[in-house]
């Protein structure tokens, strides 16, 4: 049984340790102003390719100032977006050209910035070249953060022995850490070992510590456990409850197969739903929901979602509503759901009509699928490579080889720097294209392949067809060459 990938913690709840403990110096909040200019300029660039840094630049070029503190809430702002090459080049101009002074908060927010676009090897050069004086338990927090996120388990550990070293042991927030990493790993011997620890120490959790070991306790499928944790949680008056517990419970209940009492926690988590995170509790509802094939609750939790974000939810709600649909079977809901979202002001998320055309793929509506994808184009919105993918393979699945090899083509034109082909996709059609003998097809595909940089195409014979391939390109430059001399 297919569960949730990931538990809300990791998606939210750990994210707010972070923040808690980077900005709790930090008192200011951020709003988007609509008559801030720079904000504007920075929140329109979006593509995560394309330096922003050239917008401050222009910004102070025209004679106009810029805060330290309004850089500071440009790079909370674009983190909160996961623009987080954007936010490390504010970072870095705020001291560069900005010439401004970073206190210990500020430092660890780059750290964290350089290990999710760059990675642990220059996260680890960066700390090491910040002075001693400066290594606060903003920066160590920070480091044990990305060694936490990259699975990095014996620097994490080493990293908190420094924290306790340093004293800063009484804090849950770096206990937390390091307990999500051991429930990610599957390490819940010392999961529970560092329970213990913080109860000899009178460290006091917090919700999130719960929610993480509830979460080892479903992953190990320790049901007895896990209640016992739950009901410890519900009769304690220093602990309160919220929707995450009951999801984490109710995953535990599906993963046993006990759904009458994964639908109770479901039930519970939705009386505890408020504050600024509804969203990605409704979401998650909705996956659950689906998994049980409660298709009636599905509907009135994306109604409830619909009320509390104001009739316009997020794009990540609309993928939810028609991810749980397509799995209900629900195609006419589906597309009930994709036109609402197409009459309503969101931004364009091509994820959404992909979403629908594998759908109608899995079921053999090719003619569906490709009136989406017209629709799509003449409405100015260009199918991208994952569309004619999802395509492709619809076609190789239902045995319409000739559109496969055609749609193949698209997939490899739209690609993208980085994109890496479905082999399997591939190896049909060139085994189909073998099977016939059209060796011109054939080298064509290989071609439009190489042109994108990808040459390394393993099994069903394709190196010899790529050194035919270039073989007959050698001949063609000969010959061109042989005819100019004879001109």
């Amino acid at each position: 049984m297919k569960l949730i990938p990931s538990n809300p913690w990791r998606a939210y709840g750990i994210s707010r340790v972070l923040r808690a403990l980077l900005y709790s110096t930090e008192a200011q909040t951020f709003s988007s102003r609509r008559d801030d200019s720079l904000y504007r300029r920075i929140s329109r660039a979006g593509d995560p390719q394309v330096s922003i840094v050239p917008i401050l630049d222009q910004w102070v070029e025209e004679g106009r100032g810029v805060k330290q503190s309004e850089l500071k809430r440009f790079i909370k702002m674009l983190r909160n977006f996961r623009r987080f090459r954007h936010a490390l080049q504010v970072s870095e101009w705020m001291t560069g050209e900005g010439n401004h002074n970073l206190l210990p908060g500020d430092v660890a927010v780059r750290l964290d910035l350089i290990s999710k676009v760059h990675g642990l090897e220059l996260a680890e050069r960066y700390f090491n070249s910040i002075p001693e004086t400066s290594r606060t338990f903003h920066v160590y927090g920070a480091l044990l953060n990305c060694y936490a996120e990259h699975k990095s388990l014996d620097r994490a550990e080493a990293t908190m022995q420094k924290l306790k070293d340093l004293g800063y042991f009484q804090r849950n927030l770096f206990y937390n850490v390091m307990l999500n990493l051991y429930s990610r790993m599957g390490a819940f011997e010392k999961l529970d070992s560092l329970v213990q620890e913080m109860e000899e120490k009178g460290i006091t959790g917090d919700c999130f510590t719960c929610s993480i070991q509830l979460n080892a306790y479903a992953a190990s499928s320790d049901i007895e456990a896990m209640e016992k944790l739950l009901m410890k949680m519900e009769t304690n008056p220093l602990l309160t409850m919220d929707w995450n517990a009951y999801i984490a419970a109710a995953n535990g209940y599906l993963k046993a197969e006990l759904f009458e009492k994964a639908y109770a926690m479901m039930k519970k988590s939705e009386l505890l739903i408020n504050g600024k995170i509804k969203r990605v509790a409704y979401e998650n509802l909705l996956t659950l929901y689906t998994v049980i094939g409660k298709k009636e609750d599905v509907y009135r939790i994306w109604e409830l979602y619909k009320y509390k974000s104001f009739g316009k939810p997020y794009n990540s709600g609309y993928l939810c509503m028609l991810s749980s649909l397509e799995k209900l079977g629900d195609i006419d809901g589906a597309e009930r759901i994709l036109e609402e979202w197409e009459s309503a002001t969101t931004t364009f998320d091509i994820r959404l009509p992909n979403l629908l055309v594998t759908a109608y793929c899995k079921r053999g509506f090719l003619g569906k699928a490709e009136a989406c994808i017209e629709r799509l184009s003449e409405s100015g919105k260009e199918p991208n490579a994952s569309t004619w993918n999802r395509l492709a393979l619809g076609y190789i699945v239902h045995n319409h080889m000739e559109k496969a090899v055609e749609t193949l083509k698209k997939v490899i034109l739209a690609s993208q720097p980085g994109w890496k082909p479905n082999l399997s996709i591939v190896g049909s059609c060139i085994e189909y294209l073998k099977g016939k003998g059209d060796l011109e097809s054939e080298m064509e595909i290989l071609r439009l392949l190489r042109e994108r940089g990808y040459s390394e195409i393993p099994d069903f014979g394709s190196s010899n067809l790529m050194k035919r391939d270039s073989d007959v390109e050698e001949n063609e430059v000969s010959d061109e060459q042989k005819n100019e001399v004879e001109v």
